[in-house]
Protein backbone atom coordinates (compact mmCIF):
# COMPACT_ATOMS: atom_id res chain seq x y z
CA UNK A 1 0.00 0.00 0.00
CA UNK A 2 1.48 3.28 -0.94
CA UNK A 3 1.72 6.06 2.04
CA UNK A 4 -0.19 8.47 2.75
CA UNK A 5 1.19 12.05 3.62
CA UNK A 6 -0.75 15.25 5.07
CA UNK A 7 0.69 18.66 3.59
CA UNK A 8 -0.92 22.17 3.39
CA UNK A 9 -2.11 23.83 0.21
CA UNK A 10 -2.57 27.85 1.35
CA UNK A 11 -5.22 27.24 4.19
CA UNK A 12 -6.66 24.04 2.85
CA UNK A 13 -5.25 20.88 4.58
CA UNK A 14 -5.14 18.13 1.74
CA UNK A 15 -4.16 14.05 1.69
CA UNK A 16 -1.39 13.66 -0.88
CA UNK A 17 -0.80 9.77 -2.15
CA UNK A 18 2.74 9.77 -2.87
CA UNK A 19 3.87 7.27 -5.61
CA UNK A 20 7.32 6.72 -5.85
CA UNK A 21 8.69 4.08 -8.55
CA UNK A 22 11.81 3.34 -10.72
CA UNK A 23 11.86 2.36 -14.49
CA UNK A 24 12.81 -1.88 -14.30
CA UNK A 25 16.21 -2.44 -15.55
CA UNK A 26 16.90 -4.74 -18.68
CA UNK A 27 13.64 -3.71 -20.52
CA UNK A 28 14.39 -2.32 -24.53
CA UNK A 29 11.05 -0.13 -25.49
CA UNK A 30 11.33 0.78 -28.64
CA UNK A 31 12.91 4.09 -29.23
CA UNK A 32 11.33 7.16 -31.02
CA UNK A 33 13.87 9.86 -32.41
CA UNK A 34 12.53 13.94 -32.69
CA UNK A 35 12.91 14.58 -35.98
CA UNK A 36 11.61 18.42 -36.31
CA UNK A 37 11.57 21.29 -32.67
CA UNK A 38 10.55 24.66 -32.56
CA UNK A 39 14.07 26.51 -32.91
CA UNK A 40 15.64 27.49 -29.21
CA UNK A 41 15.21 31.18 -30.47
CA UNK A 42 11.50 31.06 -30.30
CA UNK A 43 10.78 28.08 -27.83
CA UNK A 44 12.29 30.50 -25.26
CA UNK A 45 10.15 32.96 -24.92
CA UNK A 46 7.60 30.31 -23.50
CA UNK A 47 7.64 29.86 -20.04
CA UNK A 48 5.73 26.76 -19.64
CA UNK A 49 4.76 25.41 -22.67
CA UNK A 50 1.84 22.16 -21.90
CA UNK A 51 0.16 22.19 -25.45
CA UNK A 52 1.93 22.17 -28.51
CA UNK A 53 -1.08 21.51 -31.38
CA UNK A 54 -1.50 21.87 -35.17
CA UNK A 55 -4.22 23.15 -37.10
CA UNK A 56 -4.65 21.22 -40.37
CA UNK A 57 -3.50 24.36 -42.86
CA UNK A 58 -0.24 23.85 -40.60
CA UNK A 59 -0.31 26.10 -38.27
CA UNK A 60 0.93 25.56 -34.91
CA UNK A 61 -0.12 26.63 -31.39
CA UNK A 62 1.68 26.64 -28.49
CA UNK A 63 0.02 26.66 -24.99
CA UNK A 64 1.71 28.60 -22.34
CA UNK A 65 0.20 27.60 -19.04
CA UNK A 66 2.41 29.80 -16.91
CA UNK A 67 2.42 32.98 -19.15
CA UNK A 68 -1.85 32.80 -19.32
CA UNK A 69 -0.68 32.88 -23.19
CA UNK A 70 -1.61 31.14 -26.30
CA UNK A 71 0.74 31.81 -28.97
CA UNK A 72 1.05 31.30 -33.30
CA UNK A 73 4.19 29.63 -34.55
CA UNK A 74 4.03 29.74 -38.72
CA UNK A 75 4.17 26.44 -40.59
CA UNK A 76 8.01 27.00 -41.20
CA UNK A 77 8.65 27.65 -37.91
CA UNK A 78 10.35 31.31 -38.67
CA UNK A 79 8.18 33.47 -35.91
CA UNK A 80 5.73 33.45 -33.10
CA UNK A 81 3.26 35.66 -32.05
CA UNK A 82 0.66 36.05 -29.02
CA UNK A 83 -2.95 35.00 -30.06
CA UNK A 84 -4.68 35.13 -26.97
CA UNK A 85 -3.18 36.83 -23.51
CA UNK A 86 -3.49 37.13 -19.98
CA UNK A 87 -6.44 38.83 -18.35
CA UNK A 88 -9.78 38.33 -16.66
CA UNK A 89 -12.06 39.72 -19.19
CA UNK A 90 -14.08 37.71 -22.06
CA UNK A 91 -11.28 37.32 -24.96
CA UNK A 92 -8.73 36.53 -22.62
CA UNK A 93 -7.04 34.24 -20.24
CA UNK A 94 -6.28 33.76 -16.72
CA UNK A 95 -5.48 30.80 -14.60
CA UNK A 96 -5.61 28.25 -17.73
CA UNK A 97 -5.81 24.55 -16.89
CA UNK A 98 -6.88 23.16 -20.73
CA UNK A 99 -6.52 23.51 -24.71
CA UNK A 100 -7.24 22.32 -27.60
CA UNK A 101 -7.61 22.78 -31.20
CA UNK A 102 -9.60 21.77 -33.87
CA UNK A 103 -8.87 20.85 -37.68
CA UNK A 104 -10.22 24.26 -39.05
CA UNK A 105 -7.29 26.31 -36.29
CA UNK A 106 -10.42 27.59 -34.02
CA UNK A 107 -9.15 26.47 -30.45
CA UNK A 108 -10.83 26.93 -26.86
CA UNK A 109 -8.79 27.68 -23.66
CA UNK A 110 -10.60 26.42 -20.24
CA UNK A 111 -9.48 29.07 -17.28
CA UNK A 112 -10.60 30.13 -14.19
CA UNK A 113 -10.52 33.76 -13.20
CA UNK A 114 -11.77 34.81 -9.60
CA UNK A 115 -11.90 31.20 -8.96
CA UNK A 116 -14.76 30.87 -11.85
CA UNK A 117 -14.16 27.93 -14.28
CA UNK A 118 -14.50 29.32 -18.03
CA UNK A 119 -14.18 27.98 -21.09
CA UNK A 120 -14.04 30.12 -24.20
CA UNK A 121 -13.51 29.57 -28.03
CA UNK A 122 -11.30 31.46 -30.48
CA UNK A 123 -10.94 31.48 -34.32
CA UNK A 124 -7.34 31.39 -35.86
CA UNK A 125 -6.71 35.30 -35.03
CA UNK A 126 -7.45 34.90 -31.50
CA UNK A 127 -11.07 36.60 -31.38
CA UNK A 128 -13.37 35.53 -28.86
CA UNK A 129 -15.66 33.75 -30.99
CA UNK A 130 -18.22 31.51 -28.00
CA UNK A 131 -17.64 31.05 -24.80
CA UNK A 132 -19.78 29.82 -21.18
CA UNK A 133 -18.93 29.77 -17.53
CA UNK A 134 -19.00 26.22 -15.79
CA UNK A 135 -21.53 25.51 -12.46
CA UNK A 136 -19.47 26.53 -9.36
CA UNK A 137 -17.64 24.09 -7.30
CA UNK A 138 -17.60 24.02 -3.44
CA UNK A 139 -13.81 23.39 -3.19
CA UNK A 140 -11.04 25.45 -4.87
CA UNK A 141 -9.27 23.69 -7.42
CA UNK A 142 -6.04 22.27 -7.18
CA UNK A 143 -3.08 20.95 -9.07
CA UNK A 144 -0.71 18.19 -8.42
CA UNK A 145 2.58 19.27 -10.55
CA UNK A 146 1.56 20.17 -13.82
CA UNK A 147 -1.98 18.35 -13.70
CA UNK A 148 -5.10 19.80 -12.41
CA UNK A 149 -6.62 17.41 -10.43
CA UNK A 150 -10.23 18.78 -9.88
CA UNK A 151 -12.23 21.31 -12.32
CA UNK A 152 -11.45 21.38 -16.02
CA UNK A 153 -7.92 19.39 -16.16
CA UNK A 154 -8.68 17.99 -19.40
CA UNK A 155 -10.78 18.72 -22.62
CA UNK A 156 -11.35 17.77 -26.14
CA UNK A 157 -12.77 20.25 -28.87
CA UNK A 158 -14.76 18.87 -31.52
CA UNK A 159 -15.07 22.42 -33.69
CA UNK A 160 -18.67 22.25 -32.73
CA UNK A 161 -18.72 20.83 -29.65
CA UNK A 162 -16.43 20.75 -26.06
CA UNK A 163 -16.04 17.34 -24.42
CA UNK A 164 -15.37 17.68 -20.42
CA UNK A 165 -14.39 15.16 -18.03
CA UNK A 166 -17.18 15.59 -14.98
CA UNK A 167 -17.55 12.99 -12.91
CA UNK A 168 -19.70 14.58 -10.17
CA UNK A 169 -22.86 14.98 -12.77
CA UNK A 170 -22.72 10.94 -12.54
CA UNK A 171 -21.46 10.59 -15.94
CA UNK A 172 -17.51 10.10 -17.07
CA UNK A 173 -18.42 12.73 -19.57
CA UNK A 174 -19.99 15.95 -20.56
CA UNK A 175 -20.82 17.48 -24.47
CA UNK A 176 -21.21 20.94 -24.58
CA UNK A 177 -22.09 23.48 -27.35
CA UNK A 178 -19.69 25.99 -27.36
CA UNK A 179 -22.78 28.18 -25.83
CA UNK A 180 -22.35 25.68 -23.26
CA UNK A 181 -25.30 24.16 -23.26
CA UNK A 182 -25.03 20.47 -22.21
CA UNK A 183 -25.66 18.28 -25.54
CA UNK A 184 -25.53 14.97 -23.56
CA UNK A 185 -23.71 12.94 -21.06
CA UNK A 186 -22.15 9.72 -21.36
CA UNK A 187 -20.05 6.68 -19.93
CA UNK A 188 -20.96 5.20 -16.12
CA UNK A 189 -18.55 5.89 -13.59
CA UNK A 190 -16.17 2.75 -12.88
CA UNK A 191 -16.51 0.83 -9.72
CA UNK A 192 -14.03 2.04 -7.07
CA UNK A 193 -14.59 0.86 -3.58
CA UNK A 194 -14.67 4.29 -2.33
CA UNK A 195 -18.73 4.89 -3.41
CA UNK A 196 -19.07 6.26 0.56
CA UNK A 197 -16.41 8.77 -0.53
CA UNK A 198 -17.75 11.43 -2.94
CA UNK A 199 -14.56 13.47 -3.72
CA UNK A 200 -12.49 10.46 -4.03
CA UNK A 201 -14.76 8.54 -5.80
CA UNK A 202 -14.93 11.25 -8.45
CA UNK A 203 -11.25 11.91 -8.29
CA UNK A 204 -10.59 8.26 -9.12
CA UNK A 205 -13.39 8.39 -11.97
CA UNK A 206 -11.79 11.41 -14.10
CA UNK A 207 -9.51 10.94 -16.89
CA UNK A 208 -9.22 12.48 -20.78
CA UNK A 209 -12.08 12.23 -23.08
CA UNK A 210 -10.65 12.05 -26.38
CA UNK A 211 -12.17 11.98 -30.19
CA UNK A 212 -10.88 8.88 -32.08
CA UNK A 213 -10.93 10.21 -36.05
CA UNK A 214 -11.68 6.69 -37.13
CA UNK A 215 -15.46 6.84 -35.04
CA UNK A 216 -16.60 7.18 -31.09
CA UNK A 217 -14.42 8.21 -28.58
CA UNK A 218 -12.03 6.97 -25.92
CA UNK A 219 -11.88 7.81 -21.99
CA UNK A 220 -8.79 7.33 -20.41
CA UNK A 221 -9.37 7.30 -16.68
CA UNK A 222 -5.76 9.33 -15.10
CA UNK A 223 -5.86 7.87 -11.47
CA UNK A 224 -6.02 4.98 -9.72
CA UNK A 225 -6.00 1.81 -11.42
CA UNK A 226 -4.93 2.74 -15.36
CA UNK A 227 -7.51 1.79 -17.26
CA UNK A 228 -9.77 3.00 -20.64
CA UNK A 229 -12.91 2.54 -22.97
CA UNK A 230 -14.15 2.83 -26.34
CA UNK A 231 -17.17 4.46 -27.22
CA UNK A 232 -19.09 4.47 -30.32
CA UNK A 233 -20.55 7.85 -31.93
CA UNK A 234 -23.80 7.17 -30.06
CA UNK A 235 -21.79 6.77 -26.67
CA UNK A 236 -22.85 3.36 -26.61
CA UNK A 237 -19.75 1.44 -24.50
CA UNK A 238 -17.85 -0.74 -27.35
CA UNK A 239 -15.02 -1.97 -25.02
CA UNK A 240 -13.13 -1.47 -21.72
CA UNK A 241 -9.56 -2.29 -21.24
CA UNK A 242 -7.14 -2.45 -17.27
CA UNK A 243 -4.10 -1.28 -18.29
CA UNK A 244 -1.13 -3.39 -16.80
CA UNK A 245 2.68 -4.20 -18.56
CA UNK A 246 6.36 -4.43 -16.58
CA UNK A 247 7.08 -0.86 -16.91
CA UNK A 248 4.45 0.13 -15.14
CA UNK A 249 4.63 -2.56 -12.20
CA UNK A 250 6.45 -0.47 -9.74
CA UNK A 251 3.79 1.90 -9.86
CA UNK A 252 0.80 0.24 -9.86
CA UNK A 253 2.22 -1.62 -6.92
CA UNK A 254 2.54 1.36 -4.31
CA UNK A 255 -0.97 2.59 -5.56
CA UNK A 256 -2.55 2.95 -2.39
CA UNK A 257 -5.83 1.52 -0.95
CA UNK A 258 -7.22 3.69 1.37
CA UNK A 259 -7.33 7.66 2.14
CA UNK A 260 -7.39 8.50 6.37
CA UNK A 261 -8.69 12.16 6.27
CA UNK A 262 -10.29 14.57 8.16
CA UNK A 263 -13.66 16.11 7.14
CA UNK A 264 -12.00 19.39 6.30
CA UNK A 265 -8.80 17.65 4.01
CA UNK A 266 -9.62 16.55 0.30
CA UNK A 267 -8.10 13.63 -1.20
CA UNK A 268 -4.81 14.61 -3.52
CA UNK A 269 -4.05 11.57 -6.05
CA UNK A 270 -1.23 11.47 -8.41
CA UNK A 271 -2.01 10.65 -11.90
CA UNK A 272 -0.64 7.49 -13.20
CA UNK A 273 -1.28 8.36 -16.66
CA UNK A 274 -0.31 11.94 -17.49
CA UNK A 275 -1.89 12.35 -21.07
CA UNK A 276 -2.94 10.73 -24.02
CA UNK A 277 -3.58 10.97 -27.80
CA UNK A 278 -5.22 9.07 -30.77
CA UNK A 279 -3.63 8.57 -33.91
CA UNK A 280 -4.96 8.77 -37.42
CA UNK A 281 -5.75 5.14 -37.58
CA UNK A 282 -7.69 5.01 -34.37
CA UNK A 283 -4.35 3.63 -32.42
CA UNK A 284 -4.83 5.47 -28.21
CA UNK A 285 -1.57 6.59 -27.35
CA UNK A 286 -0.95 6.76 -23.03
CA UNK A 287 1.99 8.10 -21.60
CA UNK A 288 2.50 6.98 -17.80
CA UNK A 289 3.87 9.35 -14.91
CA UNK A 290 6.90 6.81 -15.79
CA UNK A 291 8.72 8.14 -19.09
CA UNK A 292 6.62 4.67 -20.74
CA UNK A 293 4.16 5.02 -23.38
CA UNK A 294 2.37 2.44 -24.49
CA UNK A 295 -0.29 1.79 -28.02
CA UNK A 296 -3.46 0.21 -28.46
CA UNK A 297 -5.07 -0.59 -31.47
CA UNK A 298 -8.47 -0.39 -32.69
CA UNK A 299 -9.48 -3.48 -30.62
CA UNK A 300 -8.08 -2.05 -27.89
CA UNK A 301 -4.59 -4.71 -28.11
CA UNK A 302 -1.29 -3.22 -26.65
CA UNK A 303 0.72 -3.20 -29.67
CA UNK A 304 4.11 -1.09 -28.73
CA UNK A 305 5.48 0.29 -25.58
CA UNK A 306 7.19 3.78 -26.39
CA UNK A 307 9.77 6.10 -25.43
CA UNK A 308 10.53 9.45 -27.24
CA UNK A 309 14.48 10.78 -27.45
CA UNK A 310 15.12 14.24 -28.29
CA UNK A 311 18.15 15.40 -26.01
CA UNK A 312 17.17 12.60 -23.80
CA UNK A 313 14.52 10.63 -22.97
CA UNK A 314 11.53 12.38 -22.75
CA UNK A 315 8.34 12.72 -20.30
CA UNK A 316 5.98 13.58 -22.73
CA UNK A 317 3.39 16.42 -20.95
CA UNK A 318 1.26 16.57 -23.36
CA UNK A 319 0.67 14.38 -26.70
CA UNK A 320 -1.30 15.53 -30.22
CA UNK A 321 -1.37 13.88 -33.45
CA UNK A 322 -0.84 16.94 -36.45
CA UNK A 323 -2.28 16.67 -39.96
CA UNK A 324 0.36 14.77 -41.48
CA UNK A 325 0.47 12.06 -38.58
CA UNK A 326 3.37 13.48 -36.70
CA UNK A 327 3.35 13.49 -32.94
CA UNK A 328 3.79 16.49 -31.56
CA UNK A 329 5.40 16.48 -27.81
CA UNK A 330 5.28 18.69 -25.04
CA UNK A 331 8.10 19.35 -22.97
CA UNK A 332 10.74 20.55 -26.17
CA UNK A 333 8.24 21.21 -28.39
CA UNK A 334 9.27 17.93 -30.02
CA UNK A 335 7.89 16.10 -33.69
CA UNK A 336 7.88 12.44 -33.78
CA UNK A 337 7.62 10.52 -37.03
CA UNK A 338 5.88 7.61 -35.98
CA UNK A 339 3.51 6.53 -39.08
CA UNK A 340 6.32 4.20 -40.61
CA UNK A 341 5.51 2.09 -37.53
CA UNK A 342 2.01 2.65 -36.25
CA UNK A 343 1.25 -0.32 -37.21
CA UNK A 344 -0.98 0.74 -40.18
CA UNK A 345 -3.56 -1.35 -41.50
CA UNK A 346 -5.21 -1.45 -45.29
Amino acid sequence: MGTVRFGTLGSLTVACCLMMSSAPSGLTPEILHSVNAIPVEIAGRFRDPRGFQQSDVGQYFVFDRRGHTVYGVDEKTTGSWRIAEIGAEPGRILRPSAFSVAGDGTFVVADAPGGRERVQVFNLAGFRIAGFRLPARDRPRVTFGDIVVNGVGSLQYTGTSVLISQPETGSLVVEYSTSGRPIRTFGALRATGHEDDPELHQALNSGIPLVDPSGGFYFVFQAGIPAFRKYNDDGELVLERLVQGREIDPVLARLPTEWRRENDEIPLIEPTIRTAAVDRHGQLWLAFMVPYTYVFDRDGDKTRTVQFRAAGIVSPTSLFFGPRGRLLVTPGLYEFDVGAAAGERP
